[in-house]
């Protein structure tokens, strides 16, 4: 199996909610570090398992919606605590749903909200899809 990631870094806001975490539940900001990586079993005709340029203008916009953002005020995130488990969650979705497809057969999102905190998520291509 061939994996490729990529990395980009941003900043975002958010407040926690639903519990009392002391200074988490006031609205800061988080300088994110966003791995992503894509699986598969095959390269195409070129020698990529995807075209890295392809995967990073996608990187690119999504980090450009959420740099800046405060999470709580985004659709994506009503009705959740914008943890970094549903942060990395909701990015992956939002990847997976341009990039799964014949040869790429996972893709997961790895995202740091800080230097030694880090959540993951990860779909998988299945026969359905």
């Amino acid at each position: 199996m061939y994996s490729l990631a990529i990395r980009r870094d941003f900043i975002a806001q958010h407040y926690l909610i639903g519990g009392d975490w002391g200074a988490e539940n006031q609205k800061h900001s988080h300088h994110y570090q966003m791995e992503v990586q894509v699986e598969g079993e095959d390269l195409d005709g070129h020698g990529y398992l995807i075209d890295i340029v392809d995967l990073e203008a996608r990187l690119s916009g999504l980090v450009a919606y959420y740099q800046d953002k405060t999470l709580n005020d985004l659709p994506e995130f009503s009705g959740l605590n914008p943890s970094i488990e549903h942060f990395s969650r909701i990015l992956c979705q939002a990847l997976a749903d341009h990039i799964l497809r014949l040869n790429i057969k996972a893709v997961s999102v790895r995202l740091w909200e800080n230097e030694i905190a880090w959540a993951a998520y990860r779909m998988a291509d299945t026969p359905s899809r």
